[in-house]
C-alpha cells in the first residue's frame, strides 16, 4: 500500500539566533533538522525543554525563515508563500493568541467569515463542548477553555495541514478525550496533523509517526512499535520488542550480586537501591532468560517481592534520549 503524500517536508534546517560580529556570535537553535509529515497521519514532534520543538514548528509554518535548509509545506516554501497556502494552513498556538476582551462566539464567527466554506460554528462548538461559554468574555475562561476555542479557531477553515502546540494542555481528562477523538476523525478525514505535547501517553495513542528532538537535532523517528522495539535501538534482534520485566527487590543488592546477574538490569524510573525498588530489564528473549533469572535470585537468596511483564512505552524512550 504507497505511503499518503508529504505535506510537510523540512530538510537540513538549520535556525541561528545572534550576530557572528557580536561577541556572544551566533546561538544555533536547530542544527539540521530532517522531517516528513504526511496527508492523513498525526505526526508527533517530542523532546525536552529547549530541544528546538517550537522553533522547527515556526520554520514549518512559515514565521521564521531558516539559516539554512529548505522548508515545503504543501509544496510551498512557507516563508513567501501567498494568502492561497494561508487558507490551506490551520495553526493553534500554544499561548492561544486570543483577544481577551471578546467573546469567543463574536470571534469564531469573524474567523469564519475570512474562510471560503468554513466548518459550521455550532457543529464545532458542539464537538468541543464549547456551547457553555461561548458568549462569556475569553479572559474569564480557564486555561482549558481558552485551549478549546484556540483549536476551533485553527479548524475553522477546514485546513489540509493544522499545527496543534500542547492542543490538550490544561484540559481536564473528558475535554481531552473529546480532543483526541476530534484529533482521530481529522486524521481519517486525510487532513495532515502536526502536533507537539508533554503527555507521552498522549502522544503514543495518536500518533502515526514521531520525531523525539534534542539540543535542535532529530535523535529519533518512526512509528510508536518501530521506537519502543528494543531492537530498534541496538539490543539482541532476537528480543521480543515490546517487553520487559520489572521486579521489585525484597532487599538491597550489592554490587557483586548485580554484576552477577544473567541479564543487564537497571533501576526503573530512577528509583533508588533498597528494599522495595524495582529493577528493570530492557528486553527478553525467551522463557530460559526468565529461568536464568529465577536461578539467580535462588544464588543471591532473594525473593522478589513482585515481578510483572510491560511494554515499552514512549515515555521509555523519551528518557532514555534525555539521559543520553
Amino acid at each position: 500500500m504507497p505511503q499518503p503524500s508529504p505535506c510537510l517536508t523540512l530538510r537540513h534546517v538549520r535556525y541561528a539566533v545572534g550576530s557572528a560580529r557580536s561577541s556572544r556570535g551566533l546561538t544555533e537553535i536547530l542544527r539540521g533538522v530532517d522531517l516528513t509529515a504526511r496527508a492523513g497521519e498525526v505526526t508527533v514532534l517530542l523532546g525536552p525543554n529547549g530541544a528546538g520543538k517550537t522553533t522547527t514548528l515556526s520554520c514549518a509554518q512559515g514565521l521564521l525563515h531558516p539559516t539554512q535548509g529548505s522548508v515545503q509545506l504543501l509544496g510551498q516554501d512557507p516563508f513567501r508563500a501567498e494568502a492561497d497556502l494561508r487558507a490551506r494552513v490551520g495553526v493553534m498556538l500554544q499561548d492561544g493568541g486570543l483577544p481577551q476582551s471578546v467573546q469567543p462566539r463574536a470571534l469564531l464567527k469573524h474567523v469564519a467569515s475570512l474562510h471560503q466554506n468554513p466548518w459550521p460554528l455550532e457543529d464545532l462548538a458542539e464537538r468541543l463542548d464549547m456551547q457553555s461559554f461561548l458568549s462569556t468574555s475569553i479572559r474569564r475562561l480557564s486555561g482549558g477553555q481558552k485551549q478549546r476555542v484556540a483549536l476551533a479557531a485553527s479548524l475553522l477553515g477546514r485546513p489540509e495541514v493544522v499545527f496543534l502546540d500542547e492542543p490538550t494542555a490544561g484540559l481536564d481528562p473528558q475535554s481531552r478525550q473529546t480532543v483526541f477523538e476530534l484529533i482521530s476523525e481529522l486524521r481519517d478525514m486525510g487532513m495532515g496533523i502536526i502536533l507537539t505535547t508533554h503527555l507521552l501517553e498522549e502522544a503514543q495513542k495518536l500518533a502515526d509517526s514521531v520525531f523525539i528532538l534534542k539540543d535542535g537535532t532529530v535523535v529519533r523517528h518512526g512509528t510508536v512499535a518501530e521506537l519502543t522495539s528494543t531492537a530498534a535501538q541496538g539490543t539482541d534482534a532476537t528480543a521480543d520488542p515490546t517487553r520487559r520485566m520489572v521486579f521489585t527487590a525484597s532487599r538491597t543488592l550489592t554490587r557483586a550480586e548485580i554484576a552477577s546477574s544473567p541479564l543487564a538490569i537497571e533501576l526503573d524510573g530512577g528509583a533508588s537501591n533498597g528494599p522495595g525498588a524495582a529493577w528493570m530489564t530492557p528486553g527478553l528473549s525467551g522463557p530460559e532468560q526468565l529461568r536464568a533469572l529465577a536461578a539467580w535470585w535462588e544464588l543471591i537468596d532473594m525473593m522478589p517481592v513482585e515481578v510483572r511483564m510491560e511494554a515499552r512505552t514512549l515515555e521509555d524512550v523519551f528518557w532514555e534520549v534525555s539521559v543520553s
